[in-house]
């Protein structure tokens, strides 16, 4: 890992960002006795306290039992007051070695170095020591990521063609449904971050590459190249079951998932779901009936 890239990763993960979004990582940290949390998602690139965060919470240890200890991470839904107002976040938490051994390739999952190559921001570390644990982890995403760009990509193009072709790869790998253009986006956020961070994750993952007037041309070797296709191949295989699998245990294991769905739902469409005790510990049985009652609110 190079030296340029350790040290991009980390002045984008020491960025500056609310005391809000500090406060809530630390006190959701403290909560799950996690080493670390990181904060990326939507809210980071707008600064819309009122959407739902996301952050990763990075553990000591696995969990001993229970589906947590395959199908990670484990997601819920909490609700924070700070300085009078609430704010929301969505929780992903899984130990900080499953963490960094997925970022690195190191499993068939694809969703830690597609979701992290992309900006994130370190808001909360125990120690230094966690810090560069953290870092290393990024930093290795991407050059997995980048690596899988220049296998599955064009044999010349700018850095946005790479990475378009990357996403769209990895969104139908992973089962997600992303309207069309979703990754364009994404990139859109800030092109030049992107453009940056290319050459210098492929630099870093022994990725030869030149460049001229824009138009990148990565060099691997031929064997280097069959042995990423044929990985990916492994990936795109287990993508969908895996994935579909983590909803399926989501579906039954999500914490707060009532609530969540409840502020959602009145968010987006003004109707309010009352939330009865009912609702809250069987939120699959009660879907039915709230289907019906916004129906009838938009038939009013």
């Amino acid at each position: 890992m190079t030296p340029e890239l350790t040290a991009f990763v980390r002045r984008e993960l020491s960025q500056p960002l609310p005391a809000a979004i500090r406060v809530f990582a630390q006190a959701l940290a403290k909560a799950a006795g996690a080493r670390a949390a990181l904060f990326y998602g939507s809210v980071l690139r707008t600064g819309d306290l009122a959407g739902v965060l996301d952050f990763y919470l990075l553990t000591e240890t696995p969990p001993r039992q229970g589906l947590d200890r395959w199908l990670w991470p484990r997601v819920g839904y909490r609700r924070l007051e700070i300085e009078g107002r609430e704010v929301r976040a969505k929780v992903a938490t899984l130990p900080l070695a499953t963490f960094a051994r997925a970022a690195g390739d190191g499993a068939l999952d694809t969703t830690i170095w597609t979701r992290f190559v992309q900006p994130a921001a370190l808001a909360f570390a125990e120690d230094a020591a966690v810090e560069a644990q953290v870092v290393a982890a990024v930093a290795a995403a991407a050059e997995t990521a980048t690596r899988y760009a220049a296998a599955l990509g064009p044999a010349s193009g700018t850095a946005e063609d790479y990475w378009a072709g990357l996403f769209r790869r990895t969104y139908r790998a992973e089962l997600r449904v992303e309207a069309p253009g979703r990754e364009r986006e994404i990139l859109a956020f800030d092109p030049p971050r992107y453009a940056a961070l290319l050459p210098l994750a492929w630099a870093s993952a022994g990725v030869s590459c030149s460049q001229s007037d824009g138009v990148l041309t990565p060099k691997l070797p031929p064997g280097q190249r069959t042995g990423l296709l044929k990985a990916w191949g492994r990936r795109q295989a287990v993508g969908r079951p895996l994935n579909a699998a983590r909803l399926m245990k989501a579906a039954f294991t999500f914490e707060g998932a009532a609530r969540y769905a409840a502020w959602k739902i009145e968010r987006h469409t003004g109707v309010a779901i009352p939330l009865t005790p009912w609702r809250e510990r069987h939120p699959i049985l009660a879907a039915p009936g709230v289907a019906w009652r916004l129906w009838r609110a938009k038939r009013r």
